[in-house]
């Protein structure tokens, strides 16, 4: 299977690591739409959430603990969670994934959502959220 997100959590594939346990591989996203913008996959590799439901209640706890980190450490006053799930919903990698964007006070709401920011450090960032 050519996967690009498991060949991210086997580490074929570098990425900025945030968050994993032993069912989920977070890391920040390369094309971020806000600062800390994350996305979250299952270990296991499944196409979509409507491929096997209970996929996207396994990674409950990664969710969860993943988007309290992205909020604390970067200041965020609060947290979208997204994830598409087939072609015309703008599913571009066929491996369940979530993205958790962090939101700020400056562009609030949805319309403020899809204002992508630009010029963002993903190293810094990186730094910012897992200390190193």
């Amino acid at each position: 299977m050519d996967c690009l997100f498991c060949a991210i959590v086997a580490g074929e594939i570098p990425s900025r690591q945030v968050y994993a346990d032993e069912a989920a591989y977070a890391f920040l996203d390369i094309n971020p739409w806000h600062r800390g913008h994350t996305v979250l996959v299952p270990r296991r590799h499944v196409t979509d959430l409507l491929e096997l439901p209970e996929g996207l209640g396994e990674l409950t706890p990664a969710i969860s603990a993943t988007g309290r980190l992205l909020v604390e450490r970067l200041g965020a006053q609060g947290l979208n969670l997204l994830s598409n799930a087939g072609a015309v919903a703008g599913q571009e990698v066929f491996h369940l994934h979530v993205h958790l964007i962090p939101r700020y006070a400056d562009r609030p709401g949805m319309a403020g959502l899809m204002q992508r920011e630009t010029g963002i450090d993903l190293d810094e960032v990186h730094r910012q959220i897992v200390g190193a």
